[in-house]
């Protein structure tokens, strides 16, 4: 695609779209359900108005792409990849908590090269096509790792958590992947950016609490290792994804001709519009602002886990409650993401992400209560607490990191959205990676061990004393609406030197399936 057409396209997703959407918005939901009478049919059948408009908007096959991605390959997965190896390290290799938060801070790795694995699907395609053999990729990365470390009776540590990061680097390509047309689709169709992280909140909900919710009963009857096997399915139906994906083959036009300028000349415009885009201070400052929110709320969660499960210092809760536990908390981010559908999306941002982090350091106060067990003081049971505290916190949480999702997609350079989208995600990937090596440097000092709990409240007071700094960065994120258009156009243009393809499409064979999954 030359740069008139760039131009052309540009022109489209900022003047044209808002009219074009506002009546698809106009469908999707009347806030009226929420302040006027209640009308119960209506309340039924609103999602899958709003699931029509969107694949009448955005083309079915590309809801269903996400909803695929999204709920099994991150939702259930990564919900299940939880449970399942925090018992691994606890019960089979029986690691410290300091060390097992230093051991998950390497499962980002795979998250923090999101931008290597958007230069490969942006500028160099397989026989032509630049989505489809990734998620191939992912999905035999993916199934190896699990089936190498199901298979082992006692693997050492280091290639146990080789295996562990390579299920991780499977979700994250075919992550990266389906991301790159999610930040086109928003670029294009600006009004549509927020439901659109709506829908892959929404499924990776749904896939979170079906993961949670068996974690539980697998770890109680296969055991750690047994269950890590199971992770394998994920990533074949990836594999599968792969081959029914319809992608058109770049083989003619501006992609032939540059073809020839080699494909490190084009990871070379790649990297310089990234360059140019973060140097702008509507695109570094929030970027700043993001990744400092994780890195300084510090990760107390392996010290929590482990005394969760402690019978002498904590309520010794089972395996099939910690995956209920899990599985609940599931239900509530369900909840935070309606809520941030229906109530909160059409705030503007730096309001919400101050009210939203304000009540995301109050929240963590609960944690303190639990751990100091002032819950049994005043006649609450732990099994209750425990409950209330975890569906806050998703909540909460939801609605904190929802709006930085649509935020980071608004910053996407059009051209290389896929690279910069993965950059930006790499940056909130060093954060959390921050955030769990911080947290288990802490626990370490504090002497946090697998029986030692005596100080893991000061720990969860430093990190919720964290929190409340935060608040004093509010002013790195911008004032404007979530529907604003926040990269210049001419930015955007200038960016677009890569050639661009439609959005992904399935084949008409599997349109069946897609009625029979009713997605």
């Amino acid at each position: 695609m030359d740069s008139s057409e760039t131009e052309e396209l540009v022109e489209k997703a900022v003047n044209s779209s808002s009219e074009k959407h506002l009546d698809a918005r106009h469908v999707e939901s009347p806030h009226s359900i929420f302040f006027g009478r209640i009308n119960f049919p209506e309340i039924v059948s609103e999602p899958f108005q709003w699931l029509r408009m969107l694949c009448k908007e955005l083309n079915t096959s590309f809801v269903f792409g996400v909803a695929l991605v999204y709920g099994l390959s991150q939702g259930f997965s990564g919900s299940f990849f939880r449970v399942v190896s925090d018992y691994y390290w606890k019960d089979v290799q029986k690691v410290q908590p300091s060390a097992v938060q230093l051991y998950i801070g390497l499962y980002y790795i795979p998250w923090v090269m999101k931008p290597i694995w958007g230069l490969l699907t942006d500028v160099f395609p397989v026989r032509g096509y630049r989505r489809r053999p990734y998620f191939i990729i992912a999905g035999v990365l993916g199934a190896i790792s699990a089936l190498v470390i199901a298979i082992h009776v006692k693997l050492p540590i280091v290639m146990a958590l080789v295996c562990l990061i390579g299920i991780t680097a499977g979700v994250a390509i075919a992550d990266v992947t389906i991301d790159a047309c999610i930040a086109r689709n928003s670029i294009e169709m600006p009004s549509l950016a927020p439901d659109l992280q709506s829908l892959c909140g929404f499924c990776t909900s749904v896939g979170a609490l079906i993961g949670y919710s068996t974690s539980g009963m697998f770890v109680h009857h296969l055991g750690p290792q047994g269950s890590l096997g199971l992770l394998a399915l994920p990533p074949a139906l990836l594999i599968l994804l792969g081959f029914v994906i319809y992608e058109p083959r770049t083989i003619s036009g501006t992609f032939e001709k540059k073809k020839k300028k080699g494909a490190f000349d084009k990871v070379g415009e790649a990297v310089n519009g990234m360059y140019k885009t973060m140097k702008v201070p509507g695109v570094w400052k929030p970027s700043l602002y993001m990744y400092l929110s994780l890195a300084l709320s510090i990760s107390t969660s392996e010290g929590q886990f482990y005394w969760y499960t402690n019978p002498t210092a904590g309520p010794a809760f089972s395996q099939e409650f910690v995956g209920i536990i899990y599985a609940i908390g599931a239900l509530a981010s369900i909840a935070g993401v309606l809520i941030y559908h229906k109530v909160l999306k059409d705030f503007p941002f730096r309001n919400l992400l101050f009210f939203a982090q304000l009540l995301y350091a109050l929240s963590g106060m609960l944690d303190l209560v639990f751990v100091l067990r002032w819950n049994l003081k005043i006649g609450v049971p732990d099994y209750f607490f425990v409950i209330m505290e975890e569906c806050i916190h998703r909540i909460v949480s939801r609605i904190r990191w929802m709006p930085m999702i649509v935020l980071s997609t608004k910053l996407c350079p059009l051209g290389i959205e896929g690279t910069f989208f993965a950059l930006l995600m790499c940056i909130d990937s060093l954060g959390s990676l921050s955030s769990k090596w911080g947290g288990g440097m802490v626990l370490h000092v504090l002497h946090v061990t697998r029986t030692d709990f005596t100080n893991l409240w000061l720990v969860i007071l430093i990190r919720n004393m964290l929190r409340i700094l935060t608040l004093s960065l509010i002013f790195l994120i911008p004032k404007g609406e979530q529907s604003d258009v926040l990269v210049s156009p001419d930015l955007l243009a200038k960016a677009s030197t890569l050639s661009m393809e439609e959005g992904l499409q399935l084949v008409s064979v599997n349109k069946e399936i897609l009625r029979n999954d009713d997605l």
